[in-house]
Order: C-alpha cells, then sequence, then structure tokens
C-alpha cells in the first residue's frame, strides 16, 4: 500500500504503484507547485490526504483543506496571480459551488501556472448528479485537459502548467472515478523547487473586473483560447494510433476500454485520443474525419465531443463520413461506461458478433439466488443514529426533515427516515427556511459540521435575520467522515497538520444571532436527548425565531480508532435473553447494524464484533434487556 512518504522519495526513474489521486499528489512536487487548496470530496479525496501528511516535509509548500470549493478556488486563483505554480481540487458538483470565481478567472488569467482538478462522479457513487465539467471549460473558455490512467495522470499534470503559464489561464483537469481510483506504475521524475515568497505586481485594470476592465479582458480571453486551439493541435496529447475503416475519437478512461474492446472483438481501427479536449484540435479532427467512412465516438456521459464532430462535419461539408455515437443509440448518455458496454457499442457500429456470450451469463446469473439487500448504513456506534432517534421520536416523525450532504443523509433509510429534501451542501437550513413560511409545519432540520463551516453559515444568517421559525440540529462528529476523515474549522488541525484553536459551532451560531443554542451528548441517555429536541422545538413554536442543538461526539471510526491507540478495552454490551421479550423494538425502531435477530432463540442479539459500544440501544429496549457484561 502506498503510504505520504513514499511520493516524497526523491528518486527519478523509480516505478512505484500509484493510484491517479497519488500521481497528480506526487505530480505537485515534480511540477513545483507552490500551493494547494481544496474542499474533500470523493472521488478526489486521496489528493488532499496525501498532500496534508505530505505538506510538512517540503520546502516552500503550503497545502490548506479550504471551507469549501468557492474559497479554495480564490486561495489559489490569488497564489497563481501573485505568480506561483497552485492548484485547487474538487469533486464534480464542487465546481458548481466554486463557479463564480471560475469564471472570473478565466477573464483576469494568472501569472503562474494553475491547474484546476475537477472529478467527476459517472453512475454517481457518491454524489447527488452526474455533472460533465466539460461545460464549465466550454462555457468558461478555458483550457481542458484529460488523463486516461495513473501515469498520465501525472506526465500530463506536468504539461498542463506548461500550457497555462503559456496562455496565462488556468487550465481545467478532469478526471473522473475510474481514473481516480485506477492503481498502475507510474515513473517518478526530478522534484523542483519552490519559490519562498514572491512580490505582487499591482494591475488592477487586469486583476479587478469592473465591467470597463471586463470589456476589456474578455476579447482577450477569446484570443486566448484560439491560442489554445492551436497549441492542441501541435500538442502530442492529441494523438492516432492504430489503423483499420472504422475510426474511433476517444478521451479518457473511454480510450482504456476501446482498445480493449477492439482486442475482444478481434477488430483493427484507427483510434484518435484526445488528452486536451477543449479546445479540440479542429484541423486533426476534420482530417480524421475525411480518412474514414464512419467514425464512432465513445466518451462517458453528454455527447460533448460528438458535438464537435458533428459540427465541424457539418461545418466543412464531410457528408461522406457518419458519425456513430449517442445520438443514435450505440452509447448511453448515463453511468459510467465498462468495457462491456463498449464492446457491445462497437459490435453493434461494426455488426460484428459479441465475443463473449453476455445474454447467456445474464441467465446464468438469475439462476444463483440474490445476495440479501444490504442499503448503506450509518456506521455502529454512529451518534448520528441516536440523534435522528431523538429527533424523530420527539416530533413523533410529523415534522419536515430537511436533510444535508454527509454521512448522515443515509437517516433517509427506514427506521429513521429524517431525509425529506435535499438540494446540495447547506441547502438543509435554506429550504428550511423556505419551507417554514409556506407550510406552517414544523421543520427540523440537520446538518453536519463540516457542512456547517463549508455553506451553512450564510443559511443561519438568513433564518436569523428573516426570523423563520426553523429548529437545526448540527451532527458535529469532530471530522469530515464521509469523504476520509479531513480536518475542519471546528478540528483544530490544519492541511498543514498544525494545532490551532478550533471554532466553536455553538459560539459562531450564538454571534451570526442564534438565540437559543445548546450543545448536548448524543450518547446520554435518550430520554434527556429526546427531551432536548422536544425543547428546542417548542421554543422555535412559541418564539417564531430560529433555534439550534449542538449534537456533538466523535465519528464511531475515530473512537475505534483511539481505543486502538490506548488499548482500551470496554466490557461489551450484550442480550439477557430472559429479559427479551422479543418486542424488536431495538431493531425496528433503532437498526443499529450490530443488531440481528437470533432465530432460534427468538430474541434480539448484538454481534461483539461489530458493536462499537456507544450503549445508545439501553434506552431504546423497553425491558431493559440490554446491558454491558460487567453489569
Amino acid at each position: 500500500m502506498t503510504k505520504p512518504k513514499d511520493l516524497l522519495e526523491d528518486n527519478p526513474g523509480k516505478s512505484i504503484l500509484l493510484l491517479a489521486n497519488e500521481a497528480i499528489a506526487r505530480g505537485t512536487l515534480e511540477a513545483g507547485v507552490r500551493l494547494v487548496a481544496l474542499y474533500p470530496g470523493t472521488p478526489s479525496s486521496e489528493i488532499g490526504n496525501n498532500l496534508t501528511f505530505m505538506a510538512p516535509h517540503i520546502p516552500n509548500f503550503y497545502f490548506e483543506f479550504s471551507t469549501n470549493e468557492k474559497v479554495a478556488m480564490e486561495v489559489a486563483g490569488s497564489a497563481a496571480v501573485a505568480g506561483v505554480r497552485s492548484m485547487m481540487v474538487c469533486k464534480g458538483p464542487g465546481l458548481n459551488v466554486a463557479a463564480d470565481p471560475f469564471f472570473s478567472l478565466a477573464y483576469v488569467g494568472v501569472r503562474g501556472g494553475m491547474v484546476i482538478v475537477v472529478a467527476d462522479d459517472p453512475s454517481m457513487w457518491s454524489s447527488q448528479n452526474e455533472n460533465d465539467s466539460r461545460y464549465y471549460a466550454l462555457m468558461g473558455n478555458m483550457p481542458m485537459m484529460e488523463p486516461s490512467d495513473p501515469a498520465e495522470a501525472k506526465s500530463m499534470l506536468l504539461e498542463a502548467y506548461k500550457f497555462s503559464e503559456s496562455l496565462e489561464l488556468p487550465v481545467l483537469f478532469r478526471t473522473t472515478t475510474r481514473v481516480n481510483h485506477t492503481r498502475a506504475p507510474v515513473v517518478l521524475g526530478p522534484i523542483e523547487d519552490r519559490p519562498d515568497k514572491v512580490e505582487f505586481e499591482k494591475e488592477p485594470t487586469r486583476f479587478v473586473p469592473v465591467p470597463s476592465v471586463a470589456r476589456q479582458r474578455h476579447p482577450w480571453l477569446l484570443k486566448q483560447i484560439d491560442a489554445a486551439r492551436e497549441l492542441s493541435e501541435q500538442s502530442e496529447l492529441n494523438f492516432a494510433v492504430g489503423e483499420g475503416d472504422l475510426g474511433i475519437i476517444t478521451s479518457g478512461v473511454s480510450y482504456n476500454y476501446v482498445m480493449e474492446s477492439l482486442t475482444r472483438l478481434n477488430t483493427k481501427a484507427e483510434i484518435l485520443k484526445l488528452g486536451i479536449t477543449h479546445p479540440v484540435p479542429e484541423r486533426k479532427i476534420i482530417e480524421f474525419l475525411k480518412r474514414h467512412e464512419s467514425v464512432a465516438v465513445v466518451e462517458e456521459l453528454e455527447p460533448f465531443i460528438e458535438t464537435h464532430a458533428r459540427r465541424l462535419s457539418n461545418l466543412h461539408d464531410l457528408s461522406n463520413v457518419e458519425i456513430l455515437g449517442k445520438e443514435q443509440g450505440y452509447f448511453p448518455r448515463v453511468y459510467e461506461y465498462t468495457p462491456k458496454i463498449v464492446t457491445e457499442g462497437l459490435a453493434k457500429i461494426l455488426d460484428k458478433e459479441l465475443p463473449v456470450d453476455w445474454k447467456h451469463l445474464d441467465t446464468l446469473s438469475e439462476e444463483i439466488p440474490d445476495l440479501p439487500p444490504r442499503p448503506p448504513l450509518l456506521c455502529a456506534g454512529c451518534p448520528h443514529r441516536a440523534s435522528y432517534f431523538a429527533i424523530r421520536t420527539a416530533t413523533r416523525g410529523k415534522a419536515i426533515y430537511p436533510s444535508d450532504i454527509g454521512c448522515y443523509t443515509l437517516s433517509i433509510a427506514p427506521p429513521l427516515e429524517t431525509a425529506d429534501i435535499l438540494f446540495d451542501m447547506g441547502s438543509s437550513i435554506s429550504t428550511a427556511c423556505g419551507l417554514s413560511q409556506v407550510t406552517g409545519q414544523e421543520v427540523v432540520a440537520s446538518i453536519g459540521d463540516s457542512t456547517f463551516f463549508a455553506s451553512g453559515l450564510p443559511g443561519i444568517v438568513n433564518a436569523v435575520y428573516n426570523g423563520h421559525p426553523i429548529s437545526l440540529v448540527v451532527l458535529d462528529n469532530r471530522t469530515t467522515a464521509m469523504t476520509g476523515h479531513q480536518p475542519h474549522p471546528g478540528t483544530g488541525v490544519t492541511g498543514m497538520q498544525e494545532k490551532v484553536e478550533p471554532l466553536d459551532i455553538e459560539g459562531v451560531c450564538k454571534g451570526l444571532g442564534v438565540k437559543y443554542t445548546k450543545t448536548v451528548d448524543p450518547f446520554e441517555p435518550l430520554a434527556d436527548l429526546v427531551a432536548e429536541v422536544r425543547k428546542m422545538v417548542e421554543w422555535v413554536r412559541e418564539n417564531k425565531a430560529p433555534a439550534v442543538l449542538v449534537s456533538k461526539a466523535p465519528c464511531a471510526l475515530l473512537t475505534a480508532a483511539e481505543r486502538r491507540r490506548t488499548q482500551e478495552q470496554p466490557e461489551p454490551y450484550f442480550v439477557d435473553s430472559e429479559m427479551c421479550t422479543g418486542c424488536k423494538r431495538c431493531l425496528n425502531r433503532f437498526a443499529c447494524p450490530a443488531m440481528y435477530w437470533d432465530s432460534e432463540t427468538e430474541k434480539a442479539a448484538i454481534d461483539e464484533t461489530l458493536c462499537n459500544l456507544c450503549g445508545s440501544c439501553v434506552s431504546v429496549c423497553p425491558q431493559g434487556a440490554i446491558v454491558q457484561k460487567e453489569e
């Protein structure tokens, strides 16, 4: 397993097995990047997870987990304007958050190289939508590159910085889930030195885009993108390989699937592989189209390259070539591709038999019994489970429950069922404001601690100023849990691994004008927690103003790690079968994954290997049958 220290090794020529995310983290050293700012989000998480441990050992290097993606874009953008190389990293939906400074950066440009790494998530393995970030490059007139594997992720990153500096523009560096999380050999290059400090040269007529400045910068931007188009034509990142009657244009991870599919189909084809997908190399594409009667375009999600190919074909009257892709239904517009999907699409185009009898395999799989369904669950010992149990019990399930982005969104599932509406990060508070005004119902929103700092504060200000009668529970589990336990302003640790004074969530809410605030422990007896939620809801009902309850306890995984570190071994919990009546309240109302139904005894039971010893279940049992062994 690769460790952060392996990425620090100054041993050019050595081959090391890396994830693409690890290769990108290594690439920052080889490119001489001075500053990296990001907000964590799968599938990009490993970039920051490695850099935060690498950063203290790199001379003249700064790394931070910014409070959100907009802030990260502005931190990294300003460093590049000052004249050093910088990087901003986010996942696909995160670029939506950073869109405002993204478009301004395109207008004003940069002095030092800047790369914006955006990790899209086809199939939405951990996202709320399938953003195709390529359209940001098109709309913002910003150059864009797309690596296909870990080796390209590093080598192409180095080219991206040269590209950026030659054009004085940031470069969008788009990856997808299957690229980010693929592991392959990567050859290390030399580590570049970074400047300690640079002198900021004032140029407000460029970097302050008031309308009079912006009107001058837009023509400049169009001129730069024309120059980028010429660089795209000349770049070796766009290349043709192979030969055959069929032409295939592809990019990113789809290139790998095309190569595998041609081998499976025992077919030859000429492939135009685009590493720079904006601006596309128009002359190369035109010449490629002229060489073939049929050209397939293979790309995940939207028909981005396909549309360009059709545009160029129509513009240059290339009626002799048939462009085959999503519009004819050969390839889907949803979810990530697989070798099977690409092979089937190319087989239809070539009118060839499939080399593998997928239908036969599907029939065989139908004969195999399905595994029991296992939806995503909150971990055993998760403090959010107790909080949501208390929220639902206190409101008898009759309130509206706006939710947010994080582990706690899993409360959508029975029996907790405390997630009714969700738009994006921070929307729980804002949607609660709207719902409280038009429904007259009680509204109890929930938001995580990292999300609270990332995008929850404006919603609280809005609720206070406009007097929205909402109840808010901040689920403070002391980390950014869902994306890999990165720090945030409430943890007291920076991206440089420095210890600082953490921001207190209750104190922040008081400072923003919230009159009712209280911090509670979700692992206190559930009856007390239910009473606290009920008290908050009643206060909101009487005072017609927002109230905040901070439910504060560490993530179950942090608790388990701390026990391993201290070798603490508390006595486990178990169900006293003589006292248990088999009512299933613990299973049906609390649903901790460490609990199960013992069909032999027809009693509830606890799996000691899964139990995280939180003790919340003790209060759920009406018979008092759940006890610790020492009792």
